[in-house]
């Protein structure tokens, strides 16, 4: 009789898990920012060295239904710097991430990638910048 009743209180909890779990897993999911960018690459064309650093600016929606975070922006070298939203980005709502290149002692043909992690869907996006410095006069 007593283990009938620890039985039957083991497969109710049982079953109330089994079914809170994809509940539970399935809210996440609806929770989540989405960050969708205009453009992911940006070509500078001919950027004089003197010239000094040049911008760009790639503009994002979270089209998500959760906040989004940008957790870092990072390029793949020192001469390339990203600047992202310290404040999460809300559903619907708009951001900018700003990346400058500085030219000075880079002549030639450059093509750089600045990596985005979110806190969204989906949690990496690589963003491309491109142009050619042309060199100094001597």
């Amino acid at each position: 009789m007593k283990a009938r009743l620890i039985f039957r209180i083991i497969m109710i909890f049982a079953a109330i898990t089994a079914m809170a779990a994809p509940l539970g897993m399935e809210a996440k999911r609806k929770t989540k920012g989405s960050a969708v960018f205009t453009e992911q690459s940006h070509n500078f064309g001919m950027v004089k060295e003197e010239g000094g650093p040049v911008s760009c600016v790639f503009d994002f929606t979270n089209k998500g239904d959760g906040n989004l975070v940008i957790i870092n922006a990072t390029a793949d070298c020192g001469c390339t710097r990203p600047e992202y939203p310290d404040n999460p980005i809300a559903p619907g709502k708009s951001g900018k991430i700003k990346v400058t290149y500085n030219p000075l002692g880079r002549p030639g043909a450059f093509d750089k990638t600045i990596t985005i992690k979110t806190n969204g869907t989906p949690s990496k996006i690589r963003l491309k910048i491109k142009g050619t410095v042309v060199p100094k006069k001597k």
